[in-house]
């Protein structure tokens, strides 16, 4: 089973000088169960580079998807933005 939840583009920088070292990336979030190894729900972080073959994949249990969640917060909150 794979179900997708949500995916988009970064918001990277439009200097294209800025691009070379840091290329634009896609994101996405989706549950996965069928990982090699793994028996039980996943919550999978696919990080890729268009127009590679670049890709990483999380494959997150229930509670290091809590912790990320809890870092991404805590980075909103550093920046004056309110997690919702």
């Amino acid at each position: 089973m794979k179900q997708s939840i949500d995916s988009a583009w970064d918001d990277h920088p439009a200097d294209p000088e800025d691009q070379e070292d840091t290329p634009p990336a896609w994101w996405i979030v989706a549950l996965v169960d069928d990982v090699e190894g793994i028996d039980d729900l996943r919550v999978q972080l696919v990080l890729e580079v268009p127009g590679t073959t670049e890709r990483v994949a999380a494959h997150l249990a229930p509670a290091t998807a809590r912790r990320l969640r809890a870092a991404l917060a805590t980075a909103l909150t550093t920046i004056g933005e309110t997690p919702d």
